[in-house]
This record gives structure tokens, C-alpha cells and sequence, in this order.
């Protein structure tokens, strides 16, 4: 605690972090940091409080969401060279209903920066529908302009050479192989996606805060060939500084897209 001599004024070193009002000792924090990053799929908030002997889920759950805040570097680069742009539906499935089931489901748009032939950086979205205006205010904000962009032939994504990208498109309809053949980098991240969501998450990520089981998958597949955790660790705790505050009020009422 910080006291000022002159005014009487009195703040934290942890203020206008997201560790901010935490009355759980910072080191029980860093445990609970090194847990998120040092597993591969990431932990769950049963499985957080039971690591840690917490007293309550909520508080699991809370700890989880504010670490999720601060996974997304502020300012972080733009995707360059050749990306792969589609998008896809995720959410449960519900036995005994027919179809696509998209009234359940939340739309994500997904960007793979290619490098050869190797899965680059990526970035992912919920996005309110597939119109050109939610899809190139999506491409604008990740993919730097003059990279080249591959899609299907959604009519959404025409506007993209005005905005001053190269566009390869490719028309899935009467074509011999399956979208996953010709989109293949992109449906690639959506399946470690869902399967990410269900395996640790045991499929309860809701539609409010799935920007921000995003934002985990991004953090950890962008640094999924990172030889040290240690780093990774470094990297989190570097970031949980950087970011405002994310009260436990905010959480559970705030959902980034309206």
C-alpha cells in the first residue's frame, strides 16, 4: 500500500491491474498462472479450484476470465502475406433437432496467416452474421491491407479488393472435394477449436463470454510452438499489468458484442 504524505491518498501496486481489489495473495495468482499456461489444453475452473483448493467455483471461474482479459496483447500486430478466411459455427448440438441448428450456435469468423505449409498466426471472432459489414470490419482490424486473402465465393467477402487486399476466391459449390479440402488451414483450426471447447471445457463456454475462450485458444495456438512455459508464464503476467481492471460485475453482465 502506497500512502501519500501530502494529500493523504492511498493506492495498491496491483491498482489498475486485473489483479485489482484481489484479496487472495498474488502468489496463489502466479499458481494459478503457471497452471494455465504450463497445460497444453489449458484448465478448466472445476479443475482450477481443485488445484488450488479454492473456496468456491465462482472464484475459479472469476480468476479464469480475468486471465483470459489479458491474452490479447494491446496492440498486437496484424496478420501479413497469404490468409485464410472462413467462417464457421460453434456451439452444442442438441439431440432430436434437425439441421444446422444455427439458433443455438454462434457464428466465428477465423483468419490463418499461412507460412508455406505451416499454420501461421490466427485470429477468431464471434461475429452478429456473415454480411460484408461485420466480415470486413473483422478483416480490417486483423489482416494488414495488400496481403492476400483466400476465401469461398460468399458474396460478403467481395468488397475486400476495394479495401485494398489481393482476393483469391474459390467457389465451393461443384467442386469434387469437400470445403475442408479447399479451405483446409481454416476448418483446421475450427475442428481443434470445438474440440478444444468440449474436451476442457466440457462444451459450457456461453455465448456471452465466448469471445473470450477465443481469445485463450489465440493466445495458446500462437504460442503453441514455444519451447519454454516458463515464457508463456512471463508473457501472461507481463500483459495482467497492461490491461484495465475486469471487476467481477463486468464479467458475468458484459458481452462484447451486442
Amino acid at each position: 500500500m502506497w500512502h501519500c504524505a501530502a494529500c493523504g491518498h492511498q493506492s495498491s501496486a496491483t491498482a489498475g491491474t486485473i489483479f485489482q481489489d484481489a484479496r487472495t495473495p498474488l502468489t496463489t495468482w502466479f499458481r494459478a498462472m503457471w497452471w494455465v499456461t504450463n497445460q497444453k489444453t489449458g484448465v478448466s475452473a472445476l479443475g482450477l479450484q481443485r488445484l488450488l483448493g479454492l473456496g468456491s467455483y465462482k472464484t475459479a471461474w472469476a480468476w479464469l476470465h480475468k486471465l483470459r482479459r489479458a491474452m490479447v496483447r494491446p496492440g498486437r500486430d496484424r496478420l501479413t502475406g497469404y490468409v485464410e478466411v472462413d467462417e464457421a459455427y460453434v456451439g452444442g448440438v442438441h439431440p432430436g433437432r434437425p439441421g444446422r441448428q444455427t439458433d443455438t450456435k454462434a457464428l466465428v469468423v477465423v483468419a490463418v496467416e499461412i507460412e508455406g505449409r505451416r499454420l501461421g498466426r490466427i485470429r477468431l471472432r464471434r461475429i452478429p452474421d456473415a454480411s460484408a459489414e461485420s466480415l470486413m470490419a473483422f478483416i480490417q482490424d486483423v489482416v494488414d491491407p495488400g496481403s492476400r486473402v483466400h476465401t469461398d465465393g460468399w458474396p460478403g467477402y467481395d468488397p475486400l479488393r476495394r479495401h485494398g487486399y489481393k482476393h483469391r476466391v474459390t467457389f465451393l459449390q461443384g467442386q469434387a472435394k469437400t470445403p475442408s479440402q479447399l479451405l483446409p488451414h481454416v476448418h483446421q483450426v475450427v475442428s481443434l477449436l470445438k474440440r478444444w471447447l468440449l474436451g476442457t471445457h466440457h462444451g459450457a463456454a456461453t455465448h456471452e463470454h465466448l469471445d473470450y475462450y477465443l481469445d485463450e485458444f489465440t493466445f495458446r495456438f500462437n504460442r503453441r510452438r514455444s519451447r519454454s512455459r516458463g515464457k508463456l508464464f512471463y508473457r501472461l503476467a507481463q500483459q495482467a499489468v497492461a490491461v484495465d481492471p475486469a471487476p467481477y460485475e463486468s464479467l458475468v453482465k458484459y458481452a462484447r458484442m451486442p
